[in-house]
């Protein structure tokens, strides 16, 4: 926990259109989460981490996401309802009200950076509203020290004002709400939203842009961690689907939680300088290191405490099912030294399918590889949203579909090229349903997850007997240390296996409905990868 304040300044936001405002510039943790309570924004828990609400907004607003379409944008971006235009003089009138709705305001400022690897440091300058969203940026983003703060020049700059509500019929937004990307002014301009999320997501979404086209390094949203002999692992997947769990394994270093780059000289560095966890249903048993990490410094985000308590019920989700929280990445103690690994050898793309299709694990080919992450699988359980009566799959684009400004197979390509050239084995990896679908089988155990993760790190599953699937064709293993035998063959685990055969072919026609408007764009080694139905 960061005490003091790191650097004692004062600096002016004239030059980015904010006048007369009240600066609080690079305050520390501490000061950042005793302003928030005394301003009645958040309570302390009992762990002494800060708990505060977002108000409206629990998650992202991926409808009012927009890249301004300019010189730089119009020629590369996958324009259309994921990737939104936005025009540079709609953008230039609703920033200049932003910064003019801020006047005689108080400010809290961040200078911070992403990328942990110096070759490819962005210096990121925040503007926040409030304290403690301004904590959440501490936390997540990488921290100068005094010396690099002293001749610090922020190459993006970040703006969030949660109460600044846009008129849509005026400034061209859909709603009141908006995260606006503007590639040319090296700006992300954040309103009506208190989602602390929208930051992280506002840069890493620039990232993935500014790395594969002036970098030629791929970036990705992964977690990644190392193992005692210097091998990279990469941990891809939707929300959900454990990557942030899988990839905290004790006997590993964890180099990142969730966004991070890989370069030509096959390294894999962190963008970030912290963790942002879900908590739902966070236990000390089967997540002790996010548990232990929620500590003085650390920020929970729409939580619920116990009754007459400040003790947090990470069971209650009655604000939100999206309860998260994020802390520097040395609240965790197993971490790698300067967050970038080395010699990456395995990829695990992790899919939490409720549908009790996929196999619990399976090794792709490189077409089946780039094929799965094209199409970025998971499934939503019923009840998790409003009308949900039934498991839905969910496809998003490079697990990262929200955050990607290019087309899908330009990641994909990139992929496939750096996994040949390092010779990384892919595999499959089923978190959810066993023994039938969502409501009639089980969720994975997730002790059976890590065992199949750890004998494929080992190598122990490269000298087993494998079997393809009959449907998605690719290899299951037949045994694997620690794992029930019946467990690697989905088929066998239900009752009814006519049933199952059904439901397979169902659920492989719809990756390849969803499959359908990227055929044109896909090389032939990716359509090989296809469900082979």
């Amino acid at each position: 926990m960061d005490n003091s304040t790191l650097f004692t300044k004062t600096i002016s936001l004239k030059n980015i259109g904010i006048e007369n405002a009240n600066v609080h510039y690079q305050l520390s943790a501490d000061e950042l989460h005793q302003i928030t309570i005394e301003k009645g924004q958040g309570i302390e828990s009992s762990t002494g981490a800060l708990a505060i609400n977002t108000g409206e907004f629990t998650g992202r607003s991926p409808q009012d996401r927009f890249i301004v379409k300019d010189a730089i944008t119009e020629n590369e971006v996958w324009w259309g309802n994921i990737n939104i235009p936005f025009s540079p003089e709609a953008f230039d009138k609703l920033y200049n009200k932003v910064c003019s709705y801020l006047t005689n305001k108080d400010v809290y400022v961040r200078d911070s950076y992403v990328c942990a690897d110096s070759n490819y440091r962005l210096n990121v300058r925040v503007v926040t509203e409030t304290a403690w969203a301004n904590l959440f940026c501490y936390n997540m983003f990488l921290r100068p020290d005094e010396n690099e703060l002293a001749n610090f020049t922020p190459e993006w700059t970040v703006i969030c004002v949660p109460s600044f509500i846009a008129d849509p019929a005026v400034d061209g937004t859909r709603q009141g709400n908006f995260a606006i990307l503007n590639f040319t002014k090296k700006v992300a301009l954040i309103g009506g939203t208190g989602y602390t999320g929208e930051m992280k997501k506002g840069i890493f979404s620039a990232l993935n842009f500014i790395l594969p086209v002036f970098k030629n390094t791929l970036p990705m949203h992964c977690s990644a961690n190392v193992g005692k002999d210097g091998e990279t692992a990469i941990f891809f997947g939707l929300s959900g689907t454990g990557k942030t769990t899988l990839s905290a394994d004790p006997n590993r270093k964890l180099i990142g939680d969730d966004e991070h780059g890989w370069t030509n000289e096959n390294t894999v560095f962190n963008f970030e300088g912290g963790c942002y966890a879900k908590v739902v249903n966070l236990s000390e048993e089967n997540e002790p290191d996010i548990f232990r990490a929620i500590k003085k410094g650390a920020l929970l985000e729409n939580i619920v405490f116990k009754e007459a308590s400040n003790e947090v019920d990470y069971t209650d989700i009655s604000i939100t099912p999206n309860t998260r929280v994020s802390y520097p990445i040395d609240h965790i103690d197993n971490i790698q030294p300067g967050s970038i690994g080395q010699n990456p050898k395995n990829i695990f793309f992790l899919t939490a399918d409720s549908f009790g299709i996929l196999p619990p694990i399976a090794r792709l080919t490189p077409g089946q590889a780039a094929y799965h992450f094209i199409s970025g699988y998971t499934a939503k359980v019923a009840g998790t949203e409003a009308g949900v009566t039934e498991p839905q799959p969910n496809f998003s684009a490079c697990f990262g579909a929200p955050f990607m400004p290019l087309h899908p197979t330009r990641y994909a390509e990139m992929l496939s090229k750096k996994m040949k050239e390092a010779n990384v084995k892919v595999w499959l990896i089923n978190t959810g349903w066993t023994g039938g679908p969502y409501g009639t089988g089980s969720r994975m155990k997730l002790k059976y997850t890590r065992a199949m993760i750890t004998a494929a790190l080992n190598g122990e599953l490269d000298h087993v007997e494998y079997e393809n699937h009959k449907v998605f064709g690719i290899a299951k293993p037949q045994s694997c240390s620690n794992v029930p035998s019946e467990i690697l063959n989905p088929r066998d685990t239900w009752e009814d296996k006519d049933l199952y055969d059904i439901k397979a072919v169902e659920l492989a026609q719809k990756f390849k409905a969803n499959f359908a408007k990227f055929e044109s764009y896909a090389n032939d080694e990716i359509l090989e990868g296809a469900p082979e139905f």
